[in-house]
């Protein structure tokens, strides 16, 4: 079976390594709407993975990217609905949430002003930005997000190498929270991305990690971080806010 394939021997895991966060913000789980698991099984596999990472609540958070994954509420929730059924079948012991990463565009402000947004606890929102350069209204589009009661969490902030270090201080003056991914810290991403992942983390400037998980390969690459002393040594180091996401 693929659950099998995925599954690994007691002796190659490293279990519970992530049990301090508790909670994973950021993954894209909901098969077949976006650039992540693509289909129920696979899903299923990848909850098993971060179970035995120490995960006890998974908050999946599919793509809207109107030119990639013009996702809406409802793509989004029926998708979800038959992943959470799905898991309570397989009898998966992890709490299951959902709400959405937002492409910040120049389109975003009008699906603002039409719907609410899927949002983790707390009236939060996660977003993204663009790697190449910033979106020309993104201070503009974050005030509105404020006036609307939106609280901002940034995803992978490491990942937008076009801000100087001042900008990012502004960013985190204005309330926004910092979401890494843990496979930056690790290296995935490129040298680059480490860098200032770890800046970040050594600045305080982390308030959440994140898996961002799409695929088997993250779930190798957070088994092999999982596998690693340094790394464990580091990460053991800071508290996060993952864990006020429970319940």
């Amino acid at each position: 079976m693929l659950l099998d394939f995925f599954r690994k021997k007691p002796s190659e895991t490293s279990v519970d390594c992530f049990s301090s966060l508790n909670v994973d913000i950021h993954s894209h789980l909901v098969p077949g709407i976006d650039d992540g698991s693509d289909s129920i099984e696979t899903s299923l596999a990848l909850i098993e993975g971060l179970i035995s990472l120490g995960y006890k609540k998974i908050i999946t958070t599919p793509h809207v990217r109107p030119e990639y994954f013009p996702n809406t509420r409802e793509t989004i929730l029926n998708g979800f609905a038959k992943l959470k059924a799905a898991v309570k079948k397989a009898g998966l012991p992890v709490e299951l949430a959902c709400a959405a990463e937002y492409f910040v565009d120049y389109d975003f402000e009008k699906k603002l002003e039409k719907e609410d947004l899927l949002t983790l606890p707390g009236n939060h929102v996660l977003i993204e930005l663009s790697t190449f350069s910033p979106p020309p209204n993104l201070h503009d589009t974050l005030f509105k997000l404020r006036l609307k009661g939106y609280h901002l969490i940034l995803a992978h902030p490491e990942r937008y190498q076009y801000f100087q270090e001042e900008e990012f201080q502004k960013l985190k003056d204005f309330g926004c929270l910092f979401q890494v991914n843990i496979l930056s810290l690790g290296g995935h991403y490129g040298k680059s991305v480490k860098e200032v992942s770890m800046k970040f983390l050594k600045r305080g400037m982390v308030d959440f990690l994140g898996t961002d998980l799409h695929h088997r390969s993250h779930l190798e690459g957070l088994r092999k971080l999982a596998a690693d002393r340094s790394f464990l040594k580091l990460f053991r180091q800071f508290n996060f806010q993952n864990a006020s996401f429970t319940g």
